[in-house]
């Protein structure tokens, strides 16, 4: 049988773009290496009966895109509960963000807050339709590609003077600047710059597209608030897989692709299908990627067929992870000190220093001394994750090193996984002896696990030089390739990673043009 498209990876982003391809009335095949679908999102038991997935909650997944799938009439609900932000501190005066509400800080900090809350809303909204546009091709005179052009320049002049200006002004600012321009107490800065900087290689000091970054997560209606759904974040990878299926893909996991097959002469090469691991061949009109690029162009489609200045633009790319996993299965509801229960995102960085420091370790390729995590109580928003009575802790772990000096043994692994336990037990005394089992995961785990390349969230690092018409880099960031037949879908496109189902959503776009 031959498809209309072939799609690699059955992460959101493949899902996204192969239901979109569906619905068109073309006839897709999704190829997924993994036993299940979902890729970093996907459902974990990692321990029999404990859940959880390494994105642990959702904050700007499109609308758009659920309403376009039908997501609704698939499982996934609408998202009404939104988390608290907790920045935690030792003694227990923790102060707690919930909306437009601020609680635990100085009466100047708070309204401080409000005004700049605002402010970045105001930014925020004047770029969020950019997030769901292809990004023109650089010296484009395309009449689409001038109207994007356009219309930004637009959405900002119609910020008025004196915000365009502070746009402009703050959009290559370093976070800690930004932050210490308008705010005293240090734990309010560590909380309000975490969603600049998690899942990069950014520090509050780095002039690298931090602020972009926090902005890129204040889309959609959510505004950067984050919540749970019911059952979990694998939920709405299942209603995707659910929706593609309905508009008539088929989706294959345990199948891995080995090559992406280019075919004819030096003048007309093209992409023609793939190969998988076992052999056989499966030919397509075209063949999109949900991996990321180092991987599709240096691993599947490989150099041979590519120019040497695109081939080395490639190698170059940056996209060395991070973060790190720990998950703890526990015997019961976690106990945090000034805490009734420990609702919503716990933010564990006592102020902007803790993170330069942690992040100044890793960057050495050293274990930082004292991390710095996000943690979240899934099972609290879901008992399906956890056996009657019990809990599971998931966290995000700043910063760990993809490329760690002597490389990573169990001993290193567990030397950070008690560092990062470590540091929850400042908050929470009691928590290792509540640990019936725990799960340390490096960003080199991610990378051999889920086949991403560093084990990055983005795919690509989230920066300046590798953002909106540069993403990943030239000739290949409106969502098509060098090689004619051959697109891209996944993380490492404009406008980015986490779940949003924009790439997929933008790539399917321009396949069906």
């Amino acid at each position: 049988m031959r498809y209309d498209a072939i799609v690699i990876g059955a992460g959101h982003n493949g899902l996204v773009c192969a239901a979109y391809l569906g619905r068109a009335g073309r006839r897709v095949l999704v190829l997924e290496a993994a036993e299940a679908p979902g890729g970093l999102a996907a459902d974990r038991e990692f321990i029999p009966g404990f859940h959880a997935s390494i994105a642990h909650s959702l904050s700007h997944f499109s609308a758009k895109v659920a309403t376009d799938l039908k997501l609704g009439t698939h499982g996934f609900g609408e998202l009404k509960q939104r988390l608290p932000t907790v920045g935690l501190r030792l003694g227990g005066e923790h102060l707690v963000l919930e909306g437009d509400a601020l609680a635990g800080v100085g009466a100047d900090d708070a309204t401080a807050y409000g005004d700049h809350q605002k402010r970045m809303r105001r930014f925020a909204a004047a770029l969020d339709p950019f997030w769901f546009k292809t990004m023109p091709r650089i010296g484009s005179a395309k009449p689409a590609d001038v109207r994007t052009f356009a219309h930004l320049g637009l959405n900002l002049r119609r910020m008025g003077k004196d915000d365009m200006r502070e746009f402009l002004r703050v959009a290559p600012l370093p976070i800690r600047d930004l932050m210490d321009e308008h705010f005293a107490d240090g734990a309010l800065k560590a909380v309000l710059s975490w969603d600049a900087l998690i899942g990069a290689k950014l520090a509050p000091r780095s002039p690298n597209g931090a602020v972009l970054a926090m902005l890129y997560r204040m889309a959609e209606a959510s505004r950067g608030m984050h919540s749970i759904p019911l059952g979990s974040v694998p939920s709405l990878i299942e209603s995707l897989r659910r929706s593609a299926a309905a508009f008539g893909a088929e989706i294959r996991c345990a199948a891995e692709v080995s090559r992406i097959l280019v075919e004819g002469g030096a003048n007309d090469l093209a992409a023609k299908g793939v190969q998988l691991a076992d052999g056989e061949r499966l030919d397509a009109d075209c063949v999109v990627s949900a991996t990321d690029p180092k991987r599709t162009f240096l691993d599947l489609v490989g150099v041979r067929f590519l120019d040497i200045g695109f081939t080395n633009r490639i190698r170059r790319l940056r996209c060395d992870g991070y973060v790190a996993k720990l998950h703890l299965a526990l015997d019961g509801l976690p106990e945090f000190d000034g805490l009734e229960r420990p609702r919503g995102r716990l933010i564990a960085a006592p102020d902007m220093d803790a993170i330069e420091f942690a992040f100044d370790d890793a960057k050495h390729g050293g274990l930082p001394a004292r991390p710095v995590l996000e943690m979240v109580v899934p099972s609290l928003e879901d008992a399906s994750l956890a056996p009657p009575g019990r809990q599971v802790l998931s966290a995000h772990v700043l910063y760990v090193p993809y490329r760690l000096q002597g490389g990573w043994t169990d001993a290193a692994r567990e030397r950070m996984r008690e560092r990062a336990i470590d540091a929850i037990a400042q908050y929470a005394p009691r928590i290792r002896d509540q640990i019936i089992h725990s799960e340390f995961l490096t960003p080199a785990d991610l990378e051999r696990e889920h086949r991403v390349t560093g084990g990055h969230w983005h795919h690509v690092e989230f920066a300046l030089d590798q953002l909106l018409m540069m993403r990943p880099t030239y000739e290949a960031a409106q969502y098509s390739t060098p090689i004619p037949g051959l697109h891209l879908c996944g993380a490492g496109c404009h406008p980015g990673g986490d779940l949003t189902g924009a790439p997929g959503h933008n790539a399917a776009q321009e396949i069906l043009q």
